[in-house]
């Protein structure tokens, strides 16, 4: 089964030594072939931009790999919410996930019914969260308060369709004209929309 390890320290005087050494004998106990090693250095679990987990995952959506082999969960995920998302992104792509200190492989009994848990706390999460959000939009209405995206101002959108009649400016060209202050998907739907009357005239 081919296999890409996920390494990870949290600082530069903590080296990756144990986790590759443990990583690399239970594979070879099991029958791994380890194809990749992901080794992301002085990088805290909490923080978004770990460039080595994010080509992990982008390898798993390529099926570069049939299985992924990790020290422990805490090197692995940034959360439980993380954690959450990853495994049921491999579950999706039939991807094996083993964490050897925490004793779980999803290809295991213990490990399907593990996945059912997260599973289920994952949609109770889910369902917790909209009806907050619901909860929420409910109070705003009972104290008159406006609810949405407040609206683009008139300057801006006036701006916008000159920039996009009179110009042959990209929609990302323009963004950058505004700074900003408009977001570029609104700045895209009106330079789209003065294009299309434009024509029509």
């Amino acid at each position: 089964m081919r296999t890409a390890l996920y390494i990870r320290v949290s600082t530069l005087q903590q080296k990756p030594d144990l986790q590759h050494d443990d990583l690399h004998a239970y594979a070879a106990r099991t029958g791994l072939e380890i194809v990749a090693v992901y080794s992301d250095v002085a990088m805290s679990g909490r923080k978004e931009g770990r460039p080595q987990l994010q080509a992990l995952m982008r390898a798993a959506w390529s099926h570069a790999f049939d299985c992924v082999l990790v020290w422990k969960f805490d090197r692995f995920a940034r959360s439980i919410s993380h954690l959450l998302h990853a495994l049921d992104a491999f579950h999706h792509l039939r991807i094996r996930f083993i964490s050897v200190q925490d004793q779980v492989d999803t290809d295991s009994p213990m490990g399907k019914a593990m996945f059912t848990v997260i599973g289920a706390i994952a949609e109770l999460e889910s369902s917790l969260i909209s009806e907050r959000v619901k909860a929420g939009m409910a109070a705003a209405r009972v104290r008159g308060k406006p609810l949405g995206r407040p609206a683009t101002p008139q300057r801006f959108v006036e701006h916008i369709e000159e920039l996009a009649r009179s110009t042959e400016m990209s929609i990302r060209q323009i963004h950058e004209v505004l700074k900003g202050r408009v977001s570029r998907s609104v700045v895209g739907k009106i330079v789209q929309c003065a294009r299309s009357q434009q024509q029509i005239t």
